[in-house]
């Protein structure tokens, strides 16, 4: 079964267990909401609306209010030194469809529990587990350390650098 139902200006086709962005709407994050205007109500006999079908509603669970992208308009008129920059970000409403209502039925199914977090007990002083401590990798080999060893310089060449100056300065 699937439904077409018309929120903040737009139109989606949704079916049960579906997540949608729509624009923001008023419910707090985990609560049901339900959205009355549906437009078509499909299945082995879909029914039509003129406008909405009557009596029909869709069931959603608010899971997240957030913003969208960041959309900047900027206007500029050439040789008229004038130039205009706006920008917004849109509100968003993350919601997941739980079921789809006719006949104007209340929603059946609550909203879901949220996973908790495991946490463990703090140990007593005497059963303290030791902690491990985090494996340390083993340091890279360096190839090749002989053949890449400077070369040493033989004393001879550079007392034979600092002496040929003194030579030309003496033949002046």
């Amino acid at each position: 079964m699937f439904a077409v139902i018309k929120t903040g200006g737009r139109q989606f086709r949704v079916v049960p267990d579906d997540v949608l962005e729509i624009g923001k709407i008023a419910g707090d994050v985990g609560s049901i909401v339900q959205l009355g205007e549906v437009m078509v109500v499909g299945g082995d006999t879909p029914v039509l609306g003129a406008p909405f079908v009557s009596g029909a509603s869709v069931a959603a669970e608010v899971l997240d209010h957030k913003r969208g992208p960041k959309v900047i308009s900027f206007k500029k008129r050439r040789r008229k030194n004038s130039k205009r920059k706006r920008g917004y970000r849109d509100e968003i409403t993350v919601i997941r469809v739980t079921e789809i209502l006719t006949d104007g039925k209340s929603p059946s199914v609550g909203p879901r529990p949220k996973r908790e977090k495991k946490v463990e007990a703090a140990p007593v002083d005497g059963d303290a587990p030791a902690k491990k401590a985090p494996a340390k990798k083993p340091a890279a080999k360096k190839a090749d350390t002989a053949a890449k060893a400077p070369a040493k310089k033989a004393p001879a060449k550079t007392a034979a650098k600092k002496a040929a100056p003194k030579a030309k300065s003496d033949k002046k």
